[in-house]
């Protein structure tokens, strides 16, 4: 006979102390220093949301990265970090609300993306969400994110959910198609409904260490997106190096990116914990010297609900509790809830189901 669950699990005791997990909640955040409203705090400080910066080139020209020491901070962390029980699945369920459920095939179609945002606005099955005794939380993804022809389709098939429609944008994913025609389909996409802007970077500008022309370019971007969110998408598999990723980042921050996200997902290498890392400390260091917040992104290659839960828990230790909400973190995920949906059912029957019980879309 399956075995039920603990009561309640303790799920909706452990999402709504702060950060799910062993750590100490939040402290109270302090009053408002800066312009405009917090909407974060690290080290106790307020943060705005990113603005942006003039392009500071001895900042950039400062930046380094110990590879032996992010790869020794990274080693530590896997072996380290773990959640069982009622704890694990509400990091679990912390990770599904800060999904981007996405799919960028080239033989997407209008019926898939539907099926994808009813997934998106009832992500667990309904005897699922009733064993784990969490129908109070009304559990569902941050987003959808789609190619430009199908923010419509997604928009009308999301509408009243909550859940937002991100569109990839300026020639995703090479980013080699002319600037005027990018900044084109990014005004297209927000006329569409697009709530938030997944935009790439010109790699080329990284190599040659142009940063003008990467804050000028980014900046556009962003100014075409107007009051949308958008996020930088720095292709990190084809950076070469963590400097390069780390110079990037800040560039891309200054120039006023709401989130810096790894990959498009169609690089050979995608979202790493290493590259996380790094790309955390560059939001951190900025957010030190700046006092605005930045969102991450992580995308591509994130499969398993373990893997979630450690990109987690480098969010809380490096940057703090804000950055494990959908405000501030995002996962950019296809195949990821069909392992988490997998996990969850095991805590409350003891057995795994089979992949197919799940289909994303």
């Amino acid at each position: 006979m399956p075995r039920e669950s603990p009561k309640r699990l303790g799920v909706v005791d452990r999402l709504r102390n702060g950060a799910p997990g062993k750590f100490p909640p939040e402290s109270a955040k302090p009053e408002l220093t800066a312009p405009g409203p917090a909407v974060a705090t690290l080290s106790g400080r307020p943060l705005i949301a990113n603005q942006g910066i003039p392009l500071d080139l001895e900042w950039v020209r400062q930046v380094s990265v110990n590879t032996s020491a992010v790869e020794r901070r990274v080693q530590s962390h896997v072996t380290r970090r773990t959640v069982k029980k009622e704890w694990q699945a509400a990091w679990e369920l912390r990770a599904i609300t800060c999904m981007d459920l996405t799919t960028l095939s080239g033989d997407d179609t209008d019926e898939r993306v539907r099926r994808l945002c009813a997934k998106a606005r009832q992500p667990l099955e309904h005897e699922l969400v009733k064993r784990l005794h969490i129908e109070e939380l009304n559990i569902k993804v941050a987003a959808v994110c789609v190619y430009h022809r199908f923010v419509e389709t997604a928009r009308r098939a999301l509408e009243g959910s909550g859940v937002h429609v991100a569109a990839v944008s300026t020639g995703f994913p090479a980013g080699l198609s002319p600037v005027e025609e990018r900044v084109a389909e990014i005004r297209r996409s927000v006329e569409a409904g697009a709530d938030e802007i997944d935009i790439v970077i010109t790699r080329a500008h990284v190599f040659a260490g142009e940063w003008q022309a990467l804050y000028d370019e980014v900046a556009e971007f962003k100014q075409a997106c107007g009051r949308v969110h958008m996020k930088a998408i720095l292709g990190t598999g084809d950076l070469l190096t963590l400097r390069n990723v780390a110079r990037a980042s800040v560039v891309a921050m200054m120039a006023g990116a709401d989130f810096i996200k790894t990959s498009t997902g169609k690089e050979p290498t995608n979202a790493t914990l290493p590259v996380g890392l790094v790309m955390a400390r560059a939001i951190r260091e900025y957010a030190q010297q700046t006092g605005m917040a930045t969102g991450f992104k992580p995308a591509g290659g994130i499969r398993t609900a373990k893997q979630s839960t450690e990109w987690l828990a480098l969010m809380k230790e490096e940057l703090g509790t804000p950055w494990m909400k959908a405000d501030l973190f995002r996962f950019g995920a296809s195949g990821l809830l069909n392992d988490i949906e997998r996990q969850l059912e095991h805590s409350v029957t003891g057995r795994y189901s089979a992949d197919y019980r799940h289909p994303i879309a």
